[in-house]
């Protein structure tokens, strides 16, 4: 999808041109771009023999999304539960902790 936003609107050739190397195969990424459109992430339109995507949700939406599922299906619905995994992991740290509870305050006045 970040590929997708960028370019605004692509095919799967276009979306392998930029991709690192190693690419992946064109079938492999064309499946992706199948399942995106089955979950309503991109549209797609035909023109010649070629099928052109264009984002169908914003960033902001597809990061919410994305987010809780994987914080319900990794950290049993708790946000609670993933920050203390980070933390843990000291990949979060105290300062980083505590400018998101000010930001989290700022936001609830």
């Amino acid at each position: 999808m970040q590929r997708v936003w960028h370019l605004g609107s692509c095919s799967v050739k276009d979306v392998l041109s930029v991709l690192p190397k190693p690419q992946p195969p064109y079938t492999t990424l064309a499946s992706v771009f199948t399942n995106l459109k089955r979950k309503g992430y991109v549209s797609m339109e035909r023109q010649g023999t070629a099928y052109i995507y264009q984002p169908a949700i914003k960033a902001a939406d597809y990061k919410r999304n994305f987010m809780t599922g994987f914080v319900h299906d990794y950290f049993r619905n708790s946000f609670r539960e993933m920050v203390t995994f980070f933390a843990k992991e000291d990949k979060i740290s105290p300062e980083d902790l505590k400018d998101i509870i000010a930001e989290i305050e700022k936001g609830q006045e």
